[in-house]
């Protein structure tokens, strides 16, 4: 029987702080921001709105991998530095995405969380140099994904020596088109029932369409997902990216208070 490099089933279930955020303990946690940084003043007035409404940490993307090449990719480095910036002001940690190898070296000083995208979930090599630093790991399912391939790219990253790796389901890939994609909450059950790493659910992409994230948002606390990660923006329709799934702050702040109150139904 061949050795197991890392016991996701047996043991204690696995906390996960980002800085002074912890994701998988008793507080569910509420992550949110633009999908991309657009600009300094932008990203601080949504930065210091989601502080004020008891959001945990923000997400913005700097390097944006997009299905078209003539889509906005993203600000680079200069997105880091933005960020960076609206972090330490209103003091809340962020995550945002690192598509390549050669980008971890370089963004390890600007970031307080590595999200590994859907599109990189089977790019081992980038598995492999994320599990070599100690920076917490968001681990977004790939979209057509198993949910033990899932798993397995979460083990990549922990067998380097990083076991603090936070899954997150956001929607997979079926015959149905009128959502975006499809928000497996099954996995979500399987995860909190069967295996110790702490799961987040994220029903923007899940879901492709703001007027249900809210609904999705509380089946998915209701399913037992340790939080949520929620596309926002101060001006949803003029967002440069994803701008359909993307919700008001006031949206934001209506679905932390129903899980408020959700939290104490169940």
């Amino acid at each position: 029987m061949k050795k197991l490099l890392v016991d996701l089933t047996s043991g204690e279930k696995i906390k996960v702080k980002v800085k002074d955020v912890v994701i998988g303990g008793k507080e569910k946690v509420f992550i949110s921001g633009p999908c991309a940084i657009e600009d300094y003043e932008t990203m601080r007035k949504i930065g210091r709105e989601l502080k004020g409404i008891g959001v945990h940490m923000l997400r913005g993307g700097a390097f944006k991998p997009r299905t078209s090449p003539y889509d906005f990719q993203g600000l680079k480095e200069n997105g880091l530095e933005i960020i960076k910036e609206v972090s330490k002001e209103f003091n809340i940690p962020f995550v945002t995405e690192i598509m390549d190898t050669r980008d971890v070296e370089k963004a390890i000083d600007y970031i307080d969380m590595i999200q590994i995208g859907s599109r990189n979930m089977y790019n081992y090599s980038l598995l492999k140099e994320v599990g070599k630093t100690n920076i917490p790991i968001l681990l977004k399912r790939g979209m057509s994904a198993t949910l033990s391939e899932w798993l397995y790219a979460a083990e990549y990253i922990m067998a380097e020596g990083n076991m603090n790796v936070v899954l997150c389901e956001r929607g997979i890939r079926t015959f149905e088109n009128y959502t975006r994609n499809t928000l497996d909450l099954n996995s979500v059950a399987v995860i909190k029932e069967k295996y110790r790493l702490p799961v987040i659910v994220d029903p923007s992409h899940g879901t492709g369409l703001r007027e249900i994230v809210p609904q999705m948002s509380m089946a998915s606390i209701a399913t037992g997902a340790d939080g949520l990660i929620i596309e926002s923006h101060i001006s949803p329709d003029n967002s440069v990216s994803d701008a359909r799934e993307t919700v008001s702050i006031k949206t934001v702040k209506a679905i932390i208070d129903k899980t408020l109150l959700l939290e104490k139904l169940i």
